[in-house]
């Protein structure tokens, strides 16, 4: 996948990831884009918002896809390194290619996924790392419920 695509749909991803900022929510935001590029769903982290542990971004917008006949050849954009329970549902079903916004300051389930024969692009965006920096800083202890610890 070539960086100029993969640089154009993180763009869907941290306009979820700060819509849910803005929601007063933890800020990472996916999009879900079928083989042929169409936007297939989009969302952001809704756990705060929701009083729902499992809805991460990459969940929302999985769940904003909607049923498909496969997943195979789609690719997951997300504005972290999805976590172990959302590279499970990577794995799951079958997404081939995961964009990642940045992976600096959260190290997820990424390298497994690899492993596991998933496309993996990893950008470091600077305004991704910048957004996450300042949340995790302003909200440590929000941030350390988010990530289990």
């Amino acid at each position: 996948m070539c960086k100029e695509q993969a640089r154009a749909w993180l763009a869907t991803a941290f306009a979820e990831a700060r819509a849910g900022l803005a929601e007063g929510g933890i800020p990472i935001g996916a999009a879900l884009y079928g083989p042929d590029g169409t936007l297939l769903g989009r969302g952001h982290n809704r756990r705060v918002q929701d009083d729902d542990p499992s809805m991460h971004a990459e969940t929302a917008a999985f769940r904003a896809a909607g049923r498909q006949r496969t997943y195979r050849g789609s690719t997951m954009v997300t504005t972290l390194s999805p976590c172990w329970y959302c590279s499970g549902l990577v794995r799951q079903f079958g997404i081939s290619r995961v964009v990642i916004g940045e992976a600096s300051t959260f190290h997820g389930g990424h390298d497994w996924l690899a492993e596991q024969g998933v496309e993996i692009v990893i950008l470091e965006d600077p305004a991704c790392i910048a957004l996450m920096r300042d949340f995790i800083k302003d909200n440590p202890a929000l941030w350390n419920e988010d990530i289990g610890e």
